[in-house]
């Protein structure tokens, strides 16, 4: 049976780059893999088919014969007698990375394994989202054994290198045609084994305990703002790198602020003769009262601005400002005094008013001048 023409296997012109090669044969790899197709011959023989095309063509001194000679040309290469040579995939564990388990060299064990991420929830009051704090807080995590100096081997004793892999954490299988590496079942790929266990971890070189941190939380965090601190999180086992520590803040709500972006808004209540005349008031701040002059002819729903009295302004520096958002003060039980003055305003205006119930005359105050 005649071979199949190798730029035809990947699906590629006979002029493709090696950009195009790789792209091509790691689509059709992935494909037809045979730890994705156990039991599939079919499958099998097109992995095998596309691998043998892709060893030839992305060989230059090779390619150039196939291209002059087709395969006759490589009938005298070892490993191209009814086959193909499975040395030449040095770069599955580029073209791969660990997916399949293909490793480049297989030399030193990748090293200890990293602890976890921890998250820790927090919540902060308004003022302190606006100014910044430096708060404390308390974690539980796994902690480097103290005994054993997160080795994992009881005091007085090492970990040695393993048998079974000589220390190199991991072993040569292989699959067919294919040679793939793997993590040594006897070490777990730390490429170490232990035969005392330390009595105070069992040997996993770490163990709860709780940690107290001073958080610096920045002026102007929001809610959901997360903050990072390298190296906080598990420490990893048999001495590997902790991970980190992750503290996710949600922000109290204010009863008399909101937040706009780097503005806070404070709802400013004026009774009608100072929108009208204008006049000094009084409008609180995170830093207490403050005096602020109110215009003539001021309407409902105008903004106020108090530069600089805002949400501190995160990464950045200063601060954004106060917006006092002017209402309309409707007094729930007016005097008598109070009802006459506004009826004869209203004949002065002539306004529509309700003789008698002061509460109608001042919500025809208030739907008049809003």
């Amino acid at each position: 049976m005649s071979k199949r023409d190798y730029y035809e296997i990947l699906g590629v012109s006979r002029d493709a780059d090696g950009a195009e090669l790789k792209s091509a044969y790691r689509k059709i790899a992935l494909t037809y893999h045979p730890d994705r197709n156990p039991n599939n011959p079919d499958a099998a023989e097109k992995f095998k088919e596309a691998s043998e095309a892709y060893a030839v063509l992305s060989d230059t001194e090779k390619r150039e014969r196939y291209d002059r000679l087709g395969h006759a040309g490589l009938g005298g290469q070892p490993g191209f007698s009814g086959g193909f040579d499975a040395s030449a995939f040095a770069d599955l564990s580029e073209l791969f990375g660990g997916l399949f388990g293909f490793a480049s060299g297989g030399g030193a064990p990748a090293g200890p394994m990293s602890g976890s991420d921890l998250v820790y929830r927090m919540e902060i009051s308004f003022r302190d989202a606006a100014f910044g704090v430096e708060a404390p807080i308390a974690i539980s995590r796994l902690e480097s054994c103290g005994p054993c100096k997160g080795s994992g081997a009881e005091p007085g004793s090492r970990p040695r290198t393993c048998p079974s892999c000589g220390g190199r954490g991991r072993q040569r299988v292989s699959q067919g045609f294919l040679v793939v590496t793997r993590p040594c079942p006897r070490c777990g790929g730390d490429g170490e084994v232990i035969e005392k266990p330390c009595a105070a971890c069992g040997g996993e070189g770490r163990k709860r305990g709780k940690k107290e941190l001073s958080l610096k939380i920045p002026a102007g965090v929001e809610v959901g703002s997360r903050l990072r601190l390298t190296g906080e999180g598990d420490a990893g086992p048999r001495g590997g790198p902790a991970g980190d520590l992750y503290v996710v803040l949600s922000v109290a709500p204010d009863d008399r602020f909101a937040r706009e972006g780097d503005d806070i808004v404070v709802r400013l209540e004026l009774p009608f003769p100072t929108l009208v005349l204008g006049g000094e008031v009084e409008v609180p701040t995170l830093e207490g009262p403050e005096r602020i002059t109110v215009p003539p002819s001021t309407v409902v729903g105008e903004q106020l601005r108090l530069k600089g009295r805002g949400m501190g302004r995160l990464s950045r520096g200063g601060r954004g400002d106060l917006l006092a958002r002017v209402d309309l003060h409707v007094p729930d039980s007016p005097s008598r005094e109070e009802r006459e003055l506004l009826r004869k305003y209203a004949e002065l205006i002539g306004a529509p008013v309700e003789k008698g119930k002061g509460k109608g005359v001042l919500r025809k105050a208030k739907k008049i001048f809003s």
